[in-house]
């Protein structure tokens, strides 16, 4: 069986670093790793409009931003399949057919459905189109016969809704002959790249809330941000004890730092782990240890925001890029959707053993009634 990789982002804002440690970094590295046969990225723009549908002109602008913090990530349209959602129109038909196969109150006691509809303020007014994503991102993944969907542990609920979904296809439809593939979720290994907090210590980064590193943020943006950023409020004084839970700095070191790092930037410390024991014990300040962060940060996002200055001055190709991604997945898209019509016996005109049957029959019949 063939390894493919199915993940994406969808386009409401420009990506973040929370974006980057916990799935862009390592898409990277999967692609770049040749373990794979193929990986589609794609934008979910269609998805994003279940909540954004007053607000269109917010999605269409977003799509080629994250496409220029894919591509100056290091996502490669050689090795990697970039592709916009929407123009996928296969995946509305496997929408529509996996909805028979979902019950009202399974998608209701869905967790993150659930949460997402309570940070929504939806409550009765939840518009069927986001209620029902689930079924949609199963179609999503489902296409073209991925097995392996990076996520984090938040969307676990929406990788089991898509196998319950494999599930009951293949046993409905194709016992024999499974069609659709069970995914794995390949989830974050290190902790710090589960879910980083937002620069003011809030648990999420938002664009509302104004806590956001971006990626293509400047070299002064950067530095502002992290100068800035919750630390722990009892370290008043450098020699007071600091505490690391909670204390955002800390979390984006546990994040990005490595001993190579202390060698350039921090040599009185030989690891992060000294430069912890050092702050909790006091006699370290805040400013040094935010100090470093920048430096680490800096290094880190200084090329992707030169590759993203070279992708901006050619826009059209950027387009041309998603263009290309775009008709290529729809080709696989329109493959497994005839098989999973085939397997519903509802690919009528290409059923030549279906229109030979009927044709018997009723010649039959007419023989019948030519004889009384």
């Amino acid at each position: 069986m063939s390894n493919i990789i199915l993940t994406g982002d969808r386009p409401t804002g420009r990506l973040h670093i929370g974006h980057y440690v916990g799935s862009l970094r390592r898409r990277v590295e999967l692609q770049n790793s040749g373990e794979y046969d193929k990986i589609y990225i794609m934008i979910a723009d269609a998805q994003a409009l279940t909540d954004n549908i007053e607000n269109p002109e917010k999605v269409r602008q977003n799509v080629i931003e994250v496409a220029l913090d894919y591509l100056s990530a290091g996502l490669d349209p050689e090795k990697s399949t970039l592709f916009i959602q929407s123009q996928i129109s296969e995946l509305t038909e496997l929408t529509f057919y996996y909805m028979d196969l979902v019950t009202v109150s399974r998608l209701q006691r869905n967790p993150t459905v659930k949460s997402e509809i309570q940070l929504r303020n939806f409550e009765a007014s939840i518009p069927v189109g986001f209620f029902t994503y689930p079924i949609s991102q199963a179609a999503d993944i489902t296409f073209c016969k991925a097995n392996v969907v990076p996520v984090g542990e938040d969307q676990l609920p929406m990788i089991e809704q898509t196998k319950e979904i494999v599930h009951k296809f293949n046993a409905v439809y194709a016992p024999e002959s499974p069609v659709l593939v069970e995914p794995k979720a390949l989830v974050p290994e290190a902790e710090a790249c589960k879910r980083l907090p937002g620069t003011d210590g809030k648990a999420k980064m938002s664009k509302s809330l104004g806590n956001c590193i971006y990626l293509a943020d400047s070299a002064d943006e950067v530095r502002t941000k992290i100068m800035s950023m919750y630390t722990d409020p009892l370290h008043l004084q450098v020699s007071d004890p600091g505490h690391l839970e909670g204390n955002t700095v800390f979390t984006y070191l546990d994040a990005f730092a490595c001993d190579e790092h202390f060698e350039r930037y921090c040599p009185d410390y030989a690891n992060l782990d000294e430069m912890k024991a050092h702050y909790t014990k006091g006699g370290l300040g805040d400013v040094k240890v935010k100090k470093f962060l920048n430096n680490i940060m800096q290094e880190e996002l200084e090329p992707i925001r030169n590759r993203r200055a070279a992708f901006e001055k050619d826009i059209p190709e950027i387009y041309n890029i998603l263009k290309k991604g775009s008709e290529a997945a729809r080709e696989v898209a329109a493959q497994t959707l005839a098989e999973v019509k085939h397997a519903m016996r509802i690919d009528y005109f290409e059923d030549m053993e279906l229109i030979r049957a009927q044709s018997e029959r009723y010649k039959e019949l007419f023989r019948n009634n030519a004889s009384i």
